[in-house]
């Protein structure tokens, strides 16, 4: 039997904005540039679908490998496995 549903099942509670960030989107924030090098965490934006990551890897830091059209790499460590994302930077913030 195929499995049911897609990417985003059951995220109903975990991609719910707060009802005072609810409408438009930042800009400074779909616009932000990184170097490489730069370390980011990895934060959904749930109104954003494009250039969008697997909701087990929130909440994890990467570092920005390239930029590759408008999104960027993003190299994360999965356990003991070294990986690759292709990530929109609206789904970024710069870690301190």
């Amino acid at each position: 039997m195929a499995r049911k549903g897609g990417s985003r099942r059951n995220m109903r509670s975990r991609f719910t904005k707060n009802i005072k960030a609810k409408g438009k989107i930042s800009l400074r924030r779909y616009l932000q540039e990184f170097k490489e090098g730069d370390k980011v965490h990895l934060a959904l934006e749930p109104s954003m679908h494009k250039g969008s990551f697997m909701p087990k890897f929130g909440g994890k830091v990467g570092v920005v490998e390239g930029k590759e059209g408008s999104c960027y790499k993003i190299g994360i460590k999965d356990f003991d496995k070294k990986k690759t994302l292709v990530i929109h930077p609206i789904h970024l913030r710069k870690a301190k």
